[in-house]
């Protein structure tokens, strides 16, 4: 299955793929990345996914933890935390080909409903081989994109068993715990949720405590557990993320993104855009 699944993935990623090798599907949070070369490092504040690995190799890190995985495993990331990723297999004759779906916590929450109790997990990361039960569900999926009728009508369905037997799965107890309502996960996810939506903005810490339903000094404690960051670093990271992006595919100048972010002063954006990439903007936007 796994096999079958790969070929339709290549197909749909050589055909769709755009200058950033990712190819967007018509199913919401659902893409496939093809690449033709090893890469540099990219810095991210991932949302929690699923990357199913085709072929090629990646290494990933975070915070001191570093985990290296190739076609056949994947790669949860059950809470939004920094990543630090590198392609180190690809290659014009084999390019690097993986399946990305951003958990829908909506749809895991109802799902759970119907499930046992099973004890949470904290691990942000964890990578395994993917189930049978998922490449199966996968591949049912990825095969009607050609076939817009049985996807209006049938995608919605197996989107949702593609979320069933991810929570069924060995990363189902890490997945889980997003969904649980008043677990420390989804707590804090409401808080990052909040983030997200808003990094360019002052965001008192009381008001993200507020939100998660905790004391402050209690959701700082679980922030960092979850995130590995303090809400002000993960708020920062944001914005330098943010503004790499716009500077490098949307050719906008130093000045006018440190301010876009939020930044007040343009040397300190450069200040703390140099130490987060190990680069200064200008140097950065002239080499890329």
């Amino acid at each position: 299955m796994a096999d079958s699944l790969f070929d339709l993935c290549r197909r749909y990623a050589d055909a769709c793929a755009g200058p950033d090798g990712v190819a967007q599907t018509p199913i919401r949070g659902m893409m496939m990345v093809r690449t033709l070369h090893v890469g540099e490092l990219q810095v991210a504040v991932s949302k929690p996914l699923i990357a199913m690995l085709l072929q090629g190799r990646k290494r990933v890190t975070t915070g001191a933890d570093s985990f290296d995985y190739g076609a056949g495993e994947a790669m949860v990331i059950a809470a939004d935390v920094p990543t630090v990723s590198q392609i180190t297999q690809a290659s014009l004759n084999a390019p690097y080909y993986s399946l990305v779906l951003e958990l829908d916590l909506a749809l895991i929450r109802d799902i759970q409903a119907h499930l046992p109790p099973v004890q949470e997990r904290t691990a942000s990361i964890r990578i395994e081989p993917f189930d049978n039960e998922v490449a199966a569900a996968a591949y049912r999926l990825v095969r009607l994109f050609d076939q817009q009728d049985a996807l209006a009508v049938l995608g919605e369905g197996l989107l949702r068993e593609l979320h069933y037997w991810l929570l069924r799965s060995t990363h189902g107890p890490a997945i889980g715990a997003l969904g649980r309502v008043g677990s420390q996960a989804e707590r804090i996810y409401r808080a990052v949720t909040l983030l997200r939506e808003g990094f360019t903005r002052p965001i008192r810490i009381d008001e993200l405590a507020a939100v998660a339903g905790m004391s402050v000094s209690a959701f700082h404690k679980h922030f960092r557990a979850i995130t590995t960051l303090s809400p002000l670093q993960f708020q920062k990271q944001l914005r330098l993320i943010h503004a790499r992006k716009m500077m490098l595919t949307e050719g906008k100048g130093i000045a006018p993104v440190a301010y876009a972010v939020g930044y007040v002063s343009v040397s300190h954006f450069t200040r703390e855009y140099t130490r987060m990439f190990n680069t200064p903007p200008g140097r950065d936007k002239r080499t890329l």
